[in-house]
């Protein structure tokens, strides 16, 4: 019997969905559909300073409205913040992790008097990758800090190509792609990274289909899921909706809010057909109100 295909769509709750998370909705719809695949709801809310438990509720009734249908339980990932430290220790046990005690100042000042830029995405200038074990420790004791991955020594403990399917094509993960990410941050424990591949894993996810602003972040996952024994979907980056100028849209434009317009008295299909239709554009200036958009789209 063929394995059944799963995908996600996994937002945060730092506010009410606006028309760009309609529109990843409806590249994951297509998608499944064409395959017969169970698309998950995952509530990303490991971060306290941005997420609110009571986005979680607005959210899943705006998607209710539009129309999105999700298979099985959602996940709320605030609620298995100890899986992730179970794949933190591990990381740890194979040591592949430093705590570093940088301040993003610390970080800025640095690269500002490096001589050549860094040769990895992130940019951090390594400051504190060679720190001796007993200064670590002493500086633990009192000082906040966060993990981050060594990723030339983790790169070394694979030992094997590590790939991954984009599309039909392959991509092969080289050192340049990384960096010393942040693998736990200070104030919540744990990272995007950590919480996304264990999650992928756990709910047994096949097919990742997200926006193109997380293309970067594919290296990193898949070598985690090869230190972490988590098998590497495939994955999907579609291009985000964007305004007439290219710029992205934000959370902050309260015209674009899911909600806003359907208050005004768009109906979810009517929503639907156009953005099926708009190219990854949406076509309204980002002053333009959500009532003049809804007489715009004449529904």
């Amino acid at each position: 019997m063929p394995q059944q295909y799963r995908t996600r769509f996994a937002p945060s709750p730092t506010g009410f969905l606006h028309v760009g998370h309609a529109y990843a909705v409806i590249q994951i719809e297509q998608w499944a559909t064409e395959r017969d695949a169970k698309v998950l709801l995952r509530i990303e809310d490991i971060d306290p300073t941005r997420c609110r438990p009571q986005w979680i509720e607005p959210i899943q009734q705006d998607l209710q409205y539009f129309g999105f249908a999700w298979d099985s339980e959602v996940r709320q990932q605030s609620q298995y913040l100890d899986h992730y430290q179970q794949a933190l220790q591990h990381l740890r046990d194979l040591d592949v992790l430093y705590p570093c005690f940088c301040t993003r100042r610390d970080i800025q000042k640095s690269l500002q008097n490096q001589s050549k830029p860094s040769q990895f995405f992130d940019a951090y200038p390594q400051t504190c990758k060679h720190l001796r074990t007993q200064e670590q420790q002493k500086r633990m004791a009192y000082e906040p800090f966060a993990w981050r991955l060594d990723c030339e020594k983790a790169m070394r403990m694979v030992q094997q190509p590590m790939i991954w399917s984009e599309q039909g094509e392959t991509h092969t993960v080289h050192i340049q792609d990384m960096g010393d990410v942040v693998l736990a941050r200070k104030d919540i424990g744990t990272s995007y990274h950590i919480a996304v591949v264990v999650d992928d894993a756990l709910q047994g996810v096949t097919h990742i289909i997200r926006g193109d602003d997380l293309f970067s972040s594919t290296p990193i996952h898949v070598l985690l899921q090869h230190l972490l024994g988590l098998p590497t979907p495939i994955y999907h980056h579609h291009p985000l909706l964007c305004h007439l100028d290219g710029e992205r849209l934000a959370k902050s434009q309260q015209s674009i809010h899911l909600r806003h317009l359907f208050e005004a008295g768009i109906s979810s299909q009517y929503l639907r057909d156009y953005l099926d239709h708009c190219d990854g554009v949406w076509g309204f200036p980002s002053h333009t109100s959500a009532i003049d958009i809804a007489h715009q789209l004449g529904s």
